[in-house]
């Protein structure tokens, strides 16, 4: 059954629930790491509309479906990570593997700017690179959480990490041809 409103009032007070229960702080590291995606996510969302590569636009939906499921990571409490495996696909190194291929894939097609790139070339790879921002964005977070001990899943840093490399050149490749610093 669906939920009577969106609105409890569960978080008036500054606080909100972990995916698997414990409630923290509305500007804990999680529900930091966690929005700072949720930002990407939506930032994502606004590329696919308005990027003009139909690969582009499937690729990115992929995307916004994983880092949901790395949200889940980041919203479960320590200690509380086989509940989540009990429940949802969790993030595997294979995740991150095929990330880093494609990115070498890409590397290789689209090819790597001789300079530094100035993000606006067109309005999709514009909110790509916007998009990317975010996600690095949660991975500092991320690695805040772990460097705390709080981190079940080492695999979390490194997708963050080869996602924002894809979404480099997923914008450079919607770009087509690039805006170079000189």
């Amino acid at each position: 059954m669906a939920p009577s409103s969106i609105t409890t009032k569960g978080g008036d007070r500054g606080e909100t629930s972990l995916l698997y229960g414990g409630r923290v702080a509305k500007d804990d590291l999680r529900t930091e790491a966690y929005g700072a995606l949720d930002e990407a996510i939506s930032a994502l969302g606004l590329a696919r509309s308005l990027c003009t590569d139909a690969a582009v636009q499937e690729r990115i939906l992929e995307l916004q479906r994983e880092c949901f499921t790395v949200g889940a990571e980041l919203a479960t409490g320590k200690g509380q990570r086989y509940k989540l495996e009990a429940h949802f696909p969790t993030l595997a190194a294979e995740a991150v593997d095929a990330l880093e291929a494609e990115v070498h894939h890409l590397e290789a097609t689209v090819g790597l700017p001789d300079g530094f790139v100035i993000p606006g070339g067109n309005p999709g790879a514009a909110a790509i690179d916007l998009a990317r921002t975010l996600v690095r964005r949660a991975e500092r977070r991320a690695v805040t959480i772990s460097r705390s001990g709080e981190l079940e899943n080492p695999e979390v840093i490194r997708y963050l990490n080869r996602l924002s490399d894809l979404l480099f050149m997923l914008a450079r490749k919607e770009e087509g041809e690039r805006t170079i610093a000189k």
